[in-house]
């Protein structure tokens, strides 16, 4: 649905991207991370044809993308921020943008789009009262409501409270399920996390690595066990080949035993009557992920 072949852009001296590749198939919702300065606008701006690319291609839906071409049709995009005319409403800002599909007003999906923006009469009113969050929802609606088959969208949240950020995460868990394609790029990794099934890292210009999030979080080896004695289940544990660290706190008992399946640990329990009520694998944040991959990788570049 989205591809990016060995994409380069130069901005003078600075080499904003250099040979970039990576794809984004139907029903992934993939997140663009990076530092800032990593090149993700300027991936994302190659992506929808904003700006050509030095070397490589960027394509859509299996088609070669440039400014104006029929593919960004199906294309939702947010990027650079809004940029509306002040003196139109929202709904006349929304009409011009249509407008350039050449199709009937109003657009298949401008209900829920505004629905799940929440601005509400101010739909109505000019948008040069519009405040710096109310014209990032509407630029957002604009990317909505014509129910793409793909969505682009550069730091979407921005602007919207916590129960909004959450409803969109739900919209584009369901536009994905329905087979779109999402690429999203984010500072907020909590919500990424949360959202993403995929993820691309960047860093001054290059991939650093790519791949299902849950492969990318990988297994830690962690197990957070809830037990009856604690202290006599750490006694256990300690004493297993392959465990590595245990510690207890009140009814928990934290092991560290990379390549120990959960069911021998359980199972050792048990023998000894130590009761277990829950076991639950630790996984890495995506925060720690991401600052071990680019902050490696700054430190290099600065010697």
């Amino acid at each position: 649905m989205i591809r990016a072949r060995e994409l380069s852009k130069r901005y003078g001296r600075t080499q904003a991207v250099s040979e970039l590749g990576f794809v984004v198939n139907s029903g992934e919702i993939c997140a663009l991370l990076g530092p800032n300065g990593a090149g993700k606008t300027s991936t994302m701006r190659m992506l929808v044809g904003l700006s050509p690319p030095d070397a490589g291609r960027a394509q859509i839906l299996g088609r070669p993308v440039a400014l104006g071409a029929k593919v960004l049709g199906h294309v939702g995009v947010l990027i650079d921020g809004p940029a509306f005319v002040p003196h139109l409403t929202g709904t006349g800002n929304l009409r011009l943008l249509w407008s350039a599909t050449r199709r009937a007003w109003p657009p298949p999906a401008l209900s829920d789009a505004l629905d799940l923006t929440g601005l509400g009469a101010a739909i109505d009113r000019k948008v040069k009262g519009y405040s710096t969050g109310m014209k990032q929802r509407l630029m957002l609606a604009q990317a909505l409501m014509r129910a793409p088959d793909v969505l682009i969208l550069d730091e979407p949240a921005n602007g919207l409270d916590p129960a909004e950020v959450r409803t969109l995460r739900e919209h584009l868990g369901a536009l994905a399920r329905q087979g779109a394609a999402v690429l999203v790029s984010s500072h907020q990794l909590a919500e990424v996390q949360q959202l993403a099934t995929h993820i691309v890292v960047m860093n001054l210009g290059r991939l650093v690595t790519a791949g299902p999030l849950p492969e990318l979080l990988g297994d830690t080896g962690t197990y957070r066990i809830q037990v009856e004695d604690s202290e006599q289940a750490a006694a256990v544990l300690r004493r297993m080949a392959g465990v590595a660290m245990v510690t207890a706190h009140g009814t928990e008992v934290v092991a560290a035993a990379p390549g120990v399946p959960s069911r021998d640990l359980i199972h050792a329990l048990v023998t000894a009557d130590i009761g277990v009520t829950s076991v639950q694998q630790a996984s890495r944040s995506l925060e720690e992920v991401f600052l071990t991959m680019t902050e490696g990788d700054a430190k290099h570049a600065a010697r």
